[in-house]
């Protein structure tokens, strides 16, 4: 009987990781409103995979969430100080330093998009993992 129950758990959870991604997924057409839903959703059952195989795809959404935000911040961080020091060189009547800025806003833009593409990645390897049955690492 308790080999039943952890299958059924296990199916469970199963479907609930499925559901996770897909919303990751689909906050790509939402602005990012609906990527705090599959966090929330992780966390609350989390435990419940604990000594499973599941337990990575757990990890593996919410480790991916939490670097993506650092390094999406850090991208929209370097823009903002580009874009300050792009104002200051255009008063100041400077070349090198709009310049520079705009270089530097090209390396934020670059980290975010590197960021955006990291996730869709991670997102996909986890629910092609999830789909054969197999952890991820």
């Amino acid at each position: 009987m308790s080999d039943r129950l952890r299958n059924d758990t296990q199916g469970s959870l199963t479907t609930y990781n499925h559901i996770t991604y897909f919303l990751y997924v689909i906050s790509y057409f939402t602005a990012g409103l609906l990527w705090i839903v599959p966090i929330v959703m992780n966390y609350a059952k989390r435990h419940d995979a604990d000594g499973t195989w599941l337990a990575t795809h757990f990890d593996w959404q919410i480790k991916t969430f939490w670097y993506s935000i650092v390094w999406f911040i850090v991208g929209i961080i370097i823009i903002t100080f580009a874009f300050g020091g792009f104002g200051v060189g255009m008063l100041a009547d400077s070349g090198n330093i709009a310049i520079g800025s705009v270089l530097l806003a090209g390396v934020g833009l670059l980290i975010m998009t590197f960021t955006f593409i990291w996730h869709l990645y991670r997102i996909i390897r986890g629910w092609i993992a999830l789909t054969d049955g197999r952890p991820v690492p």
